[in-house]
């Protein structure tokens, strides 16, 4: 099925139910040159020898773009080996390309942890840097530190982007902060991605907010830290999915039945469709972790049963990020929220791609593009990963399968 550990010169065929942007393949074949994909089609169009039926499903490797850590490790974590650690354990579950989202923290902190950041995206680990403040609405903070959130500050903003060299690729906002139109022209001048999240604006300030920013735009974790949607006063929510509608707006779900109702996930992909749709873990370093305490930036994380909240806020305390992997995310959607497979894959790999402006490189299994593929069982259990032809994660192949590599 997959390449041996480290091959990058060889030619590669994959088989099995394939699904591509546009349609699954009962029956299709993925074969990659080096670190691409040569071609992607039906097993029965390649004209030369084939692998037998494997039973498997080839998906694109996953593209999460709000995520804070897992494998006990968060990206906070970098005066070790801790982000790096983080990166490699959402890697190897299928996420081969991630953003590294950073929490409010005091400037010289930001600072700090984007440089060191910088340098595992200049490496090719991490896609890039996912800033989640601190310039957010104190009454919506969810699991942010309120001593470390800040007034709409553009110098601060463009400092952490120069520190960042091009690394930063996405900055949530609060709408509402005095001077928000003044950090958004600091991220239009640099190119990087506006998020409306953590925030209480009405929809009217929010509609006017997004018209203001243009595309493309993004809204963070839609429904969770904002206030609900009420028929009397409508709020972000109303005002994020209308501009979702129009296709101005992707938004992102946490789809992991507990930052979200799955019907609640199932009604937004009928209203807006999946390709304004960015399914996300928000994920902790508390992912792939037994229960028990820990950390999301400065502040301390209590999980109990899968579930992550703060610790010392009363009893429950605030959701304090997910303990979820993207393919976790991708499996509920589909088994539970019964979203097509088709529609939660291109959720959780081609639209977030288009959203970073990285739709000609991950994403896809088409041609040209980077050779990321995740191998998942009928379950939609993972198999094996590829990164650009490499196998990262998953058993060795069977002997059948190497004798179908030339």
């Amino acid at each position: 099925m997959t390449g041996p550990h480290g091959a990058t010169g060889t030619e590669q065929r994959l088989r099995g139910r394939v699904v591509t942007p546009a349609a699954v393949l009962p029956d299709g074949l993925v074969v990659l040159h080096g670190n691409r994909i040569a071609w992607v089609g039906p097993a029965a169009h390649w004209p030369h020898a084939v692998p037998p039926p494997s039973g498997r499903t080839l998906l694109p490797g996953l593209v999460d773009v709000h995520c804070h850590g897992g494998g006990g490790h968060g990206f906070t974590d970098v005066d070790g080996n801790g982000a790096l650690a983080a990166a490699r354990y959402h890697r190897d579950a299928g996420s081969t390309t991630v953003l590294a989202s950073l929490v409010s923290a005091p400037a010289e902190v930001l600072l700090h942890q984007v440089g060191a950041l910088a340098e595992l995206v200049s490496a090719g680990e991490l896609a890039g840097i996912h800033l989640e403040g601190p310039f957010l609405s104190p009454a919506h903070r969810g699991a942010h530190d309120l001593a470390a959130l800040l007034p709409a500050d553009p110098q601060l903003l463009e400092s952490l982007l120069i520190r960042g060299g091009g690394a930063v690729r996405s900055t949530t906002l609060a709408p509402e902060l005095p001077h928000s139109g003044d950090l958004v022209a600091v991220l239009r001048r640099y190119g990087v991605l506006p998020c409306l999240g953590h925030t209480g604006a009405d929809a009217a300030l929010a509609t006017r907010w997004m018209q203001s920013v243009g595309t493309p735009l993004a809204v963070t974790h839609l429904f969770n830290a904002m206030p609900s949607w009420h028929h009397r006063g409508a709020g972000p929510v109303a005002a994020c999915l209308a501009a979702a509608g129009r296709g101005e707006a992707v938004v992102e779900l946490i789809a992991d039945g507990v930052h979200l109702d799955d019907e609640t996930v199932a009604a937004v992909f009928d209203l807006v469709g999946p390709r304004q749709i960015a399914l996300v873990t928000d994920s902790t370093a508390a992912a792939g972790m037994p229960d028990g305490d820990h950390h999301l930036g400065s502040l301390q994380v209590s999980v109990v049963e899968g579930v992550a909240r703060l610790s010392g806020t009363g009893s429950p305390g605030p959701l304090a990020g997910g303990t979820s992997r993207l393919l976790d995310v991708l499996r509920r959607t589909v088994r539970h929220a019964g979203v097509d497979l088709l529609a939660a894959v291109t959720a959780a790999s081609a639209t977030p791609a288009t959203l970073l402006g990285l739709q000609d490189e991950v994403g896809a299994l088409e041609p040209g593009r980077r050779a990321d593929v995740l191998v998942v069982d009928e379950r939609l259990h993972p198999v094996a990963v590829l990164r650009g032809g490499r196998q990262v994660a998953g058993s060795d192949p069977s002997p059948e399968e190497v004798a179908w590599r030339s």
